[in-house]
């Protein structure tokens, strides 16, 4: 909702209201963004007075306008759910969203912090106490924390291969645990150890399998996988309206080439094929990017409830191609080999389906590898991966999408998912009652 506080040189913009004694002023989120939709305008009175300046007779009288009543999307219950949720976590997102209209039911970013405390102008102490926190309450990881997306950007690689014909769902690739590049090998992340073997496109999604992706990423290369990317709005501001909203970043040869003056290396492109590397996204993003997957229509969040239902554009997938990349998630949380199988739903009728992901925030060496120091938990906090899960539910007919992120939580299948598990659920629930 953002915070509301007192009016500073820099907020005047020739309203009247604004210079009157004790007047606040929406400073940020929702507060802001629609500051002059909720504000108003006050009304004028002339009068004349007499010498002793008593109001001798009234000239004319303008009435004030009342700001705009504005309805939003969250939904009540629903945010205080995944607040106390989120609660559990030194640091974490997660936002909700209708699949199909695209309006935001829970946004929540943690820790969060007294939006009271700006009100009246906000204490030295509070100030510096919110600034020098570890966790960074004052940043809204939903819309500004620009993160790795890990293995659920294995996705968008997916779809970009497939509607490129470089791959079919049935294209065989052979996952020894490893590829190497040079003298350097590029291991297989997930919890099997010693490889996949032999696996398609839909088990690769479940497993989460890294070598799949390594070589269909080889065969696909970067400028396509980052045009299939932001179709899918990554690299991108969302449109959300809200103040200081970050674009994330989509790689490709050309950026690289502005950017870094450097030309493109296939290792970057096995980085980036499992979203690391480069590739960052926001956990609003990725709630979008999801969004567009279960309904194949370009969509957009929003907060605000209008008289008209949003019209979004199709982005002219081919049906088979989502339907085999839905297949994939759906096996990731259904199946005994799914790499989030132990946080599936398992009342009926309330299945989801979802991609665990993982990003590392710091390179683990051969070295850590021989020290036993490649696990999260064998190092300190701060260095470990942050946990990411992208799902939607229910399963059959797809209502509601949710993007979680837990800052260095490590693994995505012990930290994300069953927040997004707990959270796709009670959305289900609460809808099916309103």
């Amino acid at each position: 909702m953002g915070f509301v506080g007192t009016v500073s040189e820099n907020d005047l913009d020739g309203d009247p209201l604004l210079e009157l004694p004790g007047a606040r002023i929406g400073k940020s989120g929702i507060e802001r963004a629609y500051e002059s939709r909720l504000r108003g305008s006050p009304g004028v009175k002339q009068v004349e007075l007499n010498a002793v300046r008593r109001i001798v007779r009234e000239l004319a009288t303008t009435a004030s306008v009342a700001g705009q009543d504005m309805r939003v999307t969250l939904d009540l219950e629903l945010q205080q759910f995944v607040f106390q949720r989120l609660s559990m976590e030194k640091g974490a997102a997660a936002v909700v969203l209708d699949a199909k209209g695209g309006g935001i039911l829970g946004y929540v970013s943690t820790p969060g912090f007294d939006a009271n405390l700006f009100a009246n102008g906000i204490s030295k102490t509070h100030w510096a106490a919110l600034l020098n926190h570890p966790q960074r309450p004052l940043n809204d990881k939903v819309l500004t924390g620009q993160y790795g997306p890990g293995s659920t950007f294995k996705m968008i690689v997916a779809m970009a291969a497939l509607e490129a014909g470089i791959i079919t769902p049935t294209t065989p690739i052979c996952c020894p645990g490893f590829v190497t590049l040079g003298d350097h090998a590029f291991h297989c992340h997930s919890w099997k150890q010693g490889g996949h073997g032999t696996i398609t496109l839909e088990n690769a999604i479940a497993q989460s399998c890294d070598v799949y992706f390594f070589q269909v990423g080889k065969m696909l290369g970067i400028d396509p996988m980052a045009a299939m990317a932001k179709r899918f709005g990554l690299g991108a501001l969302t449109g959300i309206g809200l103040p200081g909203e970050k674009p994330g970043l989509v790689p490709s040869r050309k950026w690289k080439s502005l950017v870094k003056g450097k030309a493109w290396m296939l290792g970057e492109t096995y980085n980036a094929s499992i979203g690391q590397g480069y590739v960052l996204a926001t956990p609003l993003q990725l709630a979008v990017m999801t969004a567009r997957l279960v309904t194949g229509k370009a969509i957009f969040p929003h907060f605000a409830i209008g008289e008209e239902t949003p019209v979004f554009q199709d982005m002219k997938l081919k049906p088979d191609h989502r339907k085999v990349v839905l297949s994939g998630m759906a096996k990731v949380v259904n199946t005994p080999s799914g790499s989030g199988y132990a946080s599936r739903i398992i009342e009926p009728g309330f299945e989801m389906g979802g991609k665990t992901g993982s990003t590392q925030v710091q390179r683990i060496t051969k070295r850590d590898r021989e020290q036993g120091l490649a696990s999260s938990a064998s190092r300190p906090w701060h260095t470990r991966e942050h946990a990411l899960f992208v799902g939607y539910a229910p399963l059959d007919a797809p209502r509601f999408v949710t993007s979680v992120l837990v800052e260095h939580g490590g693994s995505g299948a012990k930290a994300a998912a069953p927040i997004a598990r707990d959270i796709l659920l009670m959305a289900q629930k609460i809808m099916s009652l309103s």
